[in-house]
């Protein structure tokens, strides 16, 4: 079986999104705004958006 960088990348970013550890974001997200956790962790804030919708459907 071929391993490729991309699988490689998934399967080392265990319980990530969007490449940013949850436990990290929902501890910052109740006393930052989108725009210092976008800037934190280096995401756009579309990017923000869309972890806030994914984390709050689970």
């Amino acid at each position: 079986m071929r391993a490729s960088e991309k699988g490689m990348n998934s399967q080392s970013m265990d319980g990530r999104l969007f490449g940013v550890d949850f436990h990290d974001f929902l501890q910052k997200e109740q006393h930052s705004t989108p725009v210092e956790l976008a800037s934190e962790f280096g995401l756009s804030m579309r990017d923000v958006r869309n972890l806030k919708k994914h984390l709050e459907r689970s």
